[in-house]
């Protein structure tokens, strides 16, 4: 490691935004008001490397996003060292797929729209999360488990998601779906993107219908923080070498508490919350913000 340089700060675009260019990087490194090293391209045109010294990893994220105002170019910046993580968890929920699970069953019973409302106001972290939960299941009491099944077409996987987690598994990381969702998605979900495991709350049945009902404890935002750190004890790795991703309110004390917490599209505390956010680009960013080029990655068309 060149001395004087323990920082890197990763800008990434993507389609069908204008592409990143030469002079948007020259931006970045005038504005950082620090000597740096030579950019590297990741891949031209899409992401490209800044090493960096003498200032914080926030205050450096914060200079680059005012010097790109207005462009749609996500920073994030991370120390150099341990940078391509050993073990990812997931949000689920508009984050590996882009709907919330819950308010597309509710729409089996007409209250979609009132679930949904709900849903962003938790998300917002403007409501506790598990009575949020609690309130929201109530109202599918009596419906059919056949509705979960039917469910699933409506479901469509996040770009990136799939290249993601292959390429990390690839190159010897452990990754984990982990969701305030339901049981019945988040398998359906980790099966089908390829995850070593997945986390989820279950729905309680009987006689084939919703009770209304959810097992406890649920799990929420404190949940999450703990299998993160029961990961890492598993795994015998420091903070440092994880990656966490997500959206919601209930997803920042696991972001705060990774080497690297990214608000994926997230609502506005998330993203006031987190070290680093991606607005535009897809879940490709988290494996150019690991330092992976593309004959690194794993390729798979992602699945609709």
């Amino acid at each position: 490691m060149k001395s004087g340089y323990e920082n890197v700060l990763t800008l990434v675009a993507t389609t069908p935004h204008p592409p990143l260019e030469v002079q948007q990087i020259r931006q970045v490194r005038d504005a950082l008001g620090v000597p740096t090293e030579e950019p590297q391209w990741l891949t031209p045109g899409v992401a490209a490397d800044v090493y960096f010294g003498d200032i914080s990893c926030d205050s450096a994220r914060d200079r680059a996003e005012l010097a790109l105002a207005g462009c749609a170019v996500d920073v994030l910046a991370q120390p150099r060292a341990m940078r391509r993580k050993k073990l990812l968890l997931a949000d689920m929920d508009s984050t590996m797929i882009e709907q919330e699970c819950l308010d597309e069953l509710a729409d089996a019973v007409g209250l979609k729209a009132e679930t949904a409302a709900i849903t962003e106001r938790a998300m917002r972290g403007e409501l506790d999360f598990a009575t949020a939960l609690r309130e929201r299941v109530s109202q599918l009491r009596g419906l059919d488990a056949a509705a979960l099944e039917a469910t699933l077409p409506r479901l469509t996987f996040t770009p990136g998601g799939k290249n993601l987690i292959q390429t990390m598994r690839a190159h010897g990381a452990v990754c984990h779906l982990v969701s305030g969702g339901f049981r019945f998605f988040t398998r359906y979900v980790a099966t089908a993107l390829g995850f070593d495991g997945e986390h989820g709350n279950r729905l309680l049945m009987a006689n084939g219908q919703l009770t209304g009902g959810v097992e406890e404890p649920i799990l929420d935002q404190h949940a999450k923080l703990a299998v993160l750190k029961h990961m890492q004890a598993q795994l015998g790795i420091e903070a440092a070498h994880t990656l966490a991703v997500g959206d919601g309110a209930n997803d920042v004390p696991m972001l705060q508490a990774a080497g690297l917490g990214v608000a994926f599209h997230a609502k506005p505390k998330v993203n006031a919350l987190a070290a680093a956010r991606v607005r535009y680009s897809d879940l490709t960013a988290l494996l150019y913000a690991q330092g992976y080029r593309p004959a690194e990655h794993v390729h798979h068309a992602d699945i609709t």
